[in-house]
This record gives structure tokens, sequence and C-alpha cells, in this order.
């Protein structure tokens, strides 16, 4: 068991707090934000998150979990300070990394001398360099081991990514530290890449460089299937079976990516490239290519209703994912605003938003059932993938008007509503796929 403060609690914070209790270790938590600990120590988690406020209880109820906006109560006799903040992101995807550094720098001369600072927060490569090079000025005398390992969870499945992950990425600058973090972490997994703190600082931007470039390069693939006939799923069977590629390639024709995650580290990377006067036009297009692909749903609704005022357009998923009940970067918020600034009419559902932003009042209906929210609509949006909604698809029929369209980027319900003779577009369907 080691003593562990876990610092910035919201999503990568909270499941990172109860992910290490869960396996024995004395962990506090700590944040700036009383709200957010009065709702840790009661065992609510900042956001939902399936499972997480039930394990939160039970490091409560034993005893090896709480959480305090304290720095001295958290950090004094702390062996690993974990930082766990999600680095704020804002609009034009710009990360905030100045707020986490200060954060960290704020709390270090209360460490014990010793103490190994493991980052987890997304924060630009040379980061940690930046902050060894504030200990160094300022607090030599405690010897304080600096590390990184980047974050790695998803939301709605974080628990399970935490708690049973591929592997661990590492990056370390001595032996001691690489032995405390040995006994932090083999109760989880033993499948950790040990190597620099570059090296692993550089691995997340490129992770999720390669998973942008990904989606973009499948999606732009999908267009052209609609333009010519094909149908993009059977072009990525043809793609996952080559050897070379692989049955596990992020390549599945669909929406783009949203939220800040993928979008942060494309944007880290362009920064760093300029800063050292090197062009990277791959890298550059992605999120073109991304934002572009955004209007995609637009483009299908303008198709079909090239005025949209008195049409009535059903929603199904409000939330940036499913098994999540964040709004933040929703590509199905961002729509409906789109809507209403149109003159639709529009009719939501969502299975935990209960809560709709302001701007829409007047505008915007929600239902608490998914088949009412289709009643008298002229098509149905899939915004969300929650599992239920297959479930309810197979119902449409009961509530939906013979002349039904359902838009679904992803094919979320295409088994579902396959026999039922609506009009059904998809990323990559061919322009004939109309019911």
């Amino acid at each position: 068991m080691m003593k562990v403060c876990v610092q910035g609690l919201w999503h990568l914070g909270s499941v990172t707090a109860a992910g290490l209790a869960s396996v024995g270790h004395d962990v506090v938590g700590l944040d700036p934000d009383q709200k957010t600990i009065d709702s840790l120590n009661q065992g609510k988690a900042p956001l939902f998150e399936p499972n997480l406020d039930d394990l939160l209880q039970t490091g409560i109820t034993k005893g090896r979990l709480r959480f305090t906006t304290t720095i001295t109560d958290a950090a004094v006799d702390a062996e690993v300070l974990w930082v766990t903040f999600d680095t704020p992101v804002d609009d034009d995807d710009r990360a905030d990394v100045d707020f986490v550094l200060n954060q960290i720098k704020s709390i270090l001369p209360v460490l014990s001398d010793g103490t190994v600072v493991l980052v987890s927060s997304q924060m630009p490569v040379g980061s940690i360099r930046k902050l060894e090079a504030f200990a160094c000025e300022n607090l030599a005398n405690k010897h304080l081991s600096f590390a990184c390992s980047p974050e790695n969870l998803r939301l709605g499945k974080a628990l399970d990514v935490f708690l049973n992950p591929d592997r661990i990425v590492v990056g370390v600058r001595t032996e001691e530290a690489r032995s405390k973090l040995e006994k932090l972490l083999l109760p989880i997994t033993d499948r950790i890449e040990w190597m620099s703190v570059e090296s692993a600082e550089m691995t997340k931007h490129a992770i999720n460089a390669f998973l942008a470039t990904s989606v973009t390069f499948a999606n732009e693939i999908a267009s052209i299937c609609e333009l010519v006939g094909a149908d993009a799923k059977e072009v990525e069977r043809g793609l996952k079976t080559e050897t070379r590629i692989g049955s596990k390639a992020y390549l599945s024709p669909g929406g783009p990516f949203a939220g800040g995650t993928l979008a942060r580290d494309i944007e880290f990377l362009g920064i760093e490239s300029q800063a050292k006067q090197l062009i990277t036009p791959l890298l550059t297009s992605v999120k073109v290519s991304n934002d572009e692909h955004k209007n995609w749903v637009r483009r299908k609704l303008l198709e079909r209703f090239p005025d949209l005022k008195g049409v009535t357009v059903a929603i199904w998923g409000l939330t940036y994912k499913p098994n999540t009940d964040t709004l933040r970067r929703s590509l199905a918020v961002e729509l409906c605003d789109w809507l209403i600034e149109r003159g639709a009419s529009v009719q939501v559902h969502d299975p935990v938003v209960r809560q709709l932003p302001e701007s829409w009042l007047g505008h915007v209906v929600s239902y608490a059932s998914a088949l009412d929210a289709v009643l008298e609509a002229d098509v149905l949006v899939v915004g969300t993938e929650w599992l239920e909604f297959r479930q309810e698809a197979a119902n449409l029929l009961s509530a939906a008007k013979p002349n039904l369209v359902i838009i679904d980027a992803n094919r979320h319900l295409q088994t579902a509503v396959v026999s039922l003779g609506l009009g059904y577009v998809a990323v990559g369907t061919p322009l004939t796929s109309e019911g």
C-alpha cells in the first residue's frame, strides 16, 4: 500500500482516485473546488461514469479514500503526487496549460523530500522539463522526481480502461522513481512500457494524432463512397482484412471526432512544429478535414429539406458520448443550435440529460420517451449512440410517420431498422440507400 495524493478531481482524477483505492492504496483527492470535494466525499462523482459512484463509496467506506481542498492535508505525507487535472480547452481546441502548471507548482513546496510527481494531465511535450526547472531553481533540497504517464481513459468506459489497461505508458528519469511507480502500478498491471519522460509525453500526442488521422481518412473515403455508389462499411472490411492494416484499425466510417481530446493533441503538435519552423502538412490537414465532416448531418438534412423552417427534427441523444452526462463539445448540441437558427422544430430525447440549455427555451421540446420524441417528426437524427436506442428503434413504426428519414452517421440503428422500410442514411452509404 502507498500513500497517494491525486490532484485534480474531474473525470480523470475521480476515476484515478477511486481506482487506486480499489486496489489497496491510501488515497487523498485534492481539488480547489469545494463543491466538487463535498460531492465526492458523499460518494458522488462530478460527472456520470458507469459504476464510478459505487467505487467511490466503497473506497470511502473502507477508509482508503477521502477528499479535501487543503493542500497540506492532502500532500504532506504523499509518496506519489498523481496530477490528474482535465486540462481546460477552449472552443478552438487551445489548452490552458498554464492553469495545470500553476496548480502543480502550488503544491510542490508542501511535498515530502523524494516525492515522485506523476503527471497524467494532457499537456504538450516539454511540460515536465519546465516543472523540473522550476523545482531545481526553487526547491532543490526536496529532491523531487518527475514522471509522465499519459492518460488513456475514455468517457463511458473509464473504470475498465483504468483497472484493465492494455498497458500503462510511463516516462521516468531515475531508477528510484521507476521503483516507486512500479509499487504503485503493479496492483493494476505488470504491462508497463517504461521510457523517457519526453517519449511518454510524445506517445500521447502520437496516439491521438494517429487516431484523428485515421478518423478523417475513413470519413473522406466514405464521402467518396457516397458519390460513386460504394458502401464504406464494405470498404472498411476490405481495409481491415489487409494484414498491413489489421482488424482493430480506427477506420470505421461515421461522425467526426468531437470533444477536445484528439483535437487538443493535434493543436499541441501544430504549435510545437511552428515554434521550430517545421512544416507538417498531413497533421495540419486533419483538423480542416474533420471540421468539414462536422457538416455531414447538415448536408444530408438540406439535401432533403432545402428550407428547414417548419420541419420537425427528432434528435436521439445529446451527450458528448454515451454513458456520460456531459454536453460540452457535443455535436448533437451544436446541431440543435443550427436547427434552431434555421427555424426547425426540434424534439429531443436523452437517457440522462434532464436540463436543456437555457437558449433552447421555447425552441426545443424534451421527451422522456425516445418514441414520443419521434411523433410527427419528418426526420430522426441519432445524436449519441446510447445502446438502448437499438431496442427503441425496433418499435419505430408504432410512432413514426411513414415517410420518416433516419440520419444515423455511425450506423448505430442499422440492424434494428433495416426491415422497417423507412428512409435510412449513414456515412458512406450510397446516395440511393433511402427506403
